[in-house]
């Protein structure tokens, strides 16, 4: 019934929206492009939040109907499908199969855990291998499927202890979900933003530059949310303990070795990837794009004589769906840029306020997004247009509007359903996990703390290196 009634209403609002859009005398100043990219951009909106129809079949629909419609070109919707950050991602996948299928992550996990010897540096040692992930697995569900094994060996080390158990339950994926901004490829909202930028105001974001970005600010929140989950739900006896994990006591409960070692195929995996993040990091130097990078590298891991997967199984692990949904958003956020239609939304809006106010309402909207969109990428989607139409208009940097808005737009944690990562973590058969109580309790402390830090990032630490907060 609860169900039911949520899309009556998200249909009654989409169809009244459609309706006084399509009054010439509604709106005056409005064009006749910018009313159809409203139109649509409505229906998709209360698509994505009121029915149970597929995210990338809703993002395609709207796509379609632009293009039908003479909103923008056929050559505009096909060719986001090219754009070098969807190749970007692509390559990253068939690495980070090369890496899952040699078992690295689980022997670098078991080297940095192995070394606690309390309930704190477990937790803070787990959360720095969480960390390191981003630049090996993009997207957060890739890496939250690659860390459930690790997770799950340690579950069963420390079986007598269930407050621990549960406590990594929650680390898991919380960090998984915070640290993605460190790097561009680490959720498909960064692309989706990183698109926006460059068709709205011509800024282009580069791997190097957002690395330098967000890499300080998802090892601050990740350490941040992990002091806040040990703290949430575990005693201070259960934090007196101390913890005596080994390497061979993983090893019993892990099917790929984690010591001795490394075999030639994890040796060359090692290497490439060593190779492939130092390329991707010195990109100011040699000039080389990041997509190409992949592409050279995702080549090698599937070499028939260095490589340590196939082509044809590393493809299968491939998002294509969210590809797709990427794509079709990209061409959303170009209609709604040329169309003006964004900069009619926000024309209204009082835009004459501080910075910090402007960029701390964008922090706050975004961090609550994921109670109305539980789709990242969709959020992304719908609010990274309208944040930069409206910084514009306030004189903020829409670069710092639009970063602060998705980093905001990482914190995903209040239900089992918010997020990929939390719903895996949620259910696990036979192993102690978390309950809806126990997200709700940490997204009391977590909420405003991971959107305090996000603000005072694009405040104070983002100016330093080279975004300010004014438009320049």
């Amino acid at each position: 019934m609860t169900v039911n009634f949520r899309q009556a209403a998200t249909l009654c609002v989409a169809l009244t929206l459609c309706g006084l859009l399509l009054v010439p005398t509604n709106f005056p100043g409005l064009g006749g492009d910018a009313r159809l990219t409203l139109a649509v951009f409505a229906l998709a909106t209360c698509a994505w939040i009121g029915t149970p129809i597929d995210d990338t079949y809703i993002a395609l629909g709207a796509g379609l109907a632009l293009t039908a419609t003479g909103v923008i070109s056929s050559d505009t919707l096909f060719g986001t499908l090219g754009d070098a950050t969807v190749w970007l991602l692509i390559c990253a996948f068939v690495l980070a199969a090369a890496v899952a299928r040699t078992g690295l992550a689980g022997r670098a996990a078991a080297f940095l855990v192995s070394g606690a010897r309390s309930v704190r540096q477990l937790t803070h040692l787990t959360t720095a291998a969480l960390v390191v992930t981003a630049f090996a697995v993009p997207a957060t569900s890739g890496r939250a499927a690659l860390a459930l094994p690790v997770f799950l060996a340690l579950a069963k080390v420390l079986s007598d202890r269930r407050r621990l158990v549960v406590m990594l339950a929650l680390l898991f994926p919380t960090v998984i979900l915070l640290s993605a901004v460190a790097t561009l490829i680490g959720a498909g909202a960064h692309l989706i933003t990183v698109s926006v930028l460059w068709e709205a105001t011509g800024d282009r974001i580069g791997f190097t530059q957002w690395l330098l970005l967000g890499l300080p600010l998802a090892v601050a929140s990740s350490h941040l949310a992990a002091e806040l989950v040990l703290l949430t739900t575990t005693r201070r006896a259960d934090r007196r303990g101390p913890v005596r994990i080994t390497a061979d006591r993983i090893q019993e409960h892990s099917e790929q070795p984690v010591t001795g070692p490394l075999s030639s195929a994890e040796a060359r995996c090692a290497l490439l990837l060593g190779t492939v993040v130092a390329l991707w990091c010195s990109e100011p130097l040699h000039q080389v794009p990041p997509a190409v990078v992949a592409l050279i590298g995702a080549v090698v891991a599937a070499s028939p004589a260095l490589g340590t997967v196939r082509l044809k199984d590393a493809l299968k692990t491939v998002p294509w769906a969210l590809l797709l949904f990427m794509a079709a958003t990209m061409a959303m956020g170009v209609a709604l840029a040329d169309s003006g239609a964004a900069k009619w939304l926000v024309s209204g809006l009082p835009v004459a306020v501080e910075p910090w106010v402007f960029l701390g309402v964008v922090v706050v909207i975004s961090t609550a997004a994921h109670l109305i969109l539980q789709s990242r990428s969709a959020r992304s989607s719908v609010l990274v247009p309208l944040v930069v139409a409206a910084a514009v208009g306030a004189g903020v940097n829409p670069v710092a509007a639009a970063l602060a808005s998705t980093a905001a737009a990482g914190f995903c944690h209040t239900l089992p359903a918010s997020a990929k990562p939390v719903t895996l973590f949620s259910d696990l058969a036979g192993t102690p996990t978390y309950g809806p109580r126990d997200l709700l309790r940490l997204s009391a402390v977590l909420a405003p703390a991971t959107a305090a830090l996000v603000l005072l990032f694009a405040l104070t630490v983002w100016p330093l290196l080279g975004v300010p907060v004014l438009n320049p």
